[in-house]
């Protein structure tokens, strides 16, 4: 803890009165563009290098801290006061581990649990709908997919061996789009279109899989191919067949490199 001690001290120099000029007029709203930048570069890090992912994950405490310090300054709280009440939580939500029950729960039990006191936290006890606690802040697919799962849990759902109904709804919300688009009206567009990915989304969450990784292992997938065409052709002075021909040697060179 020494290092995360100087870390802390480090901090309250940089906003102190002879300290960093823009670290001293940065304030909570300020530092969430920050946050969520420096997230996203700590998820990017956690598939690569150790060392990359060492300074991300630095940045994002220093952002953690950097917080917690503002809020000392408000009289609110302090780190200290954070690091008491994570510890508190983990013991609270792990009787299995920490108390006397018995620790031969699975991995789905133990989510349950995990949820089921969490319910009777104070912090919890003033939601009245089963979609609150969602963090607005989420990127759209996931929390639609968030939103997807907690109207599960309560019931407002198909069963899981009706996913030709999610399918149905998705011909339908794509059928209603084709409509707005003949129609030639934008607003409409606009909403079909947020209909048609909200029910792809939930095709997803039947699929159980993570509707936001699809899009990015996807996003991955164009990126690749488009450098391909890019590095092999004019693309200013080359016609689409052209690009087309060599887009699909780069999907066989995927395939290749998969074997």
């Amino acid at each position: 803890m020494k290092e995360f001690d100087r870390l802390v001290e480090l901090i309250k120099i940089l906003r102190g009165k002879d300290g960093c000029p823009w670290d001293r007029v940065q304030t909570l709203e300020s530092l969430k563009p920050c946050l969520i930048e420096e997230t996203a570069e700590v998820l990017e890090a956690m598939e690569g290098d150790p060392e990359e992912h060492k300074g991300e994950l630095g940045d994002l405490l220093m952002n953690i801290v950097f917080q917690a310090d503002i809020r000392e300054d408000e009289g609110k709280f302090n780190i200290e006061d954070v690091s008491k009440e994570v510890c508190e939580k983990l013991i609270r939500r792990h009787p299995h581990v920490f108390g006397d029950k018995e620790n031969n729960l699975t991995p789905e039990q133990t989510l349950v649990n995990w949820e089921a006191i969490k319910k009777t936290e104070k912090i919890h006890q003033n939601r009245k709908s089963a979609l609150d606690g969602i963090p607005k802040y989420l990127p759209a697919l996931s929390k639609a997919q968030k939103i997807q799962k907690k109207a599960s849990k309560i019931g407002f759902d198909w069963g899981k061996d009706e996913i030709d109904q999610v399918i149905k709804k998705v011909n339908e919300e794509f059928d209603e789009l084709k409509v707005e688009m003949e129609k030639n009206n934008h607003k409409g567009c606009k909403e079909e279109l947020g209909d048609l990915l909200f029910a792809v989304v939930n095709l997803a969450r039947f699929l159980d899989v993570d509707a936001n990784q699809a899009l990015e292992n996807t996003i991955k997938k164009f990126d690749s191919r488009f450098r391909y065409v890019e590095e092999r052709c004019d693309m200013q002075n080359s016609t689409l067949d052209q690009m087309n021909t060599l887009w699909e040697e780069a999907k066989l060179e995927e395939k290749k490199g998969k074997k």
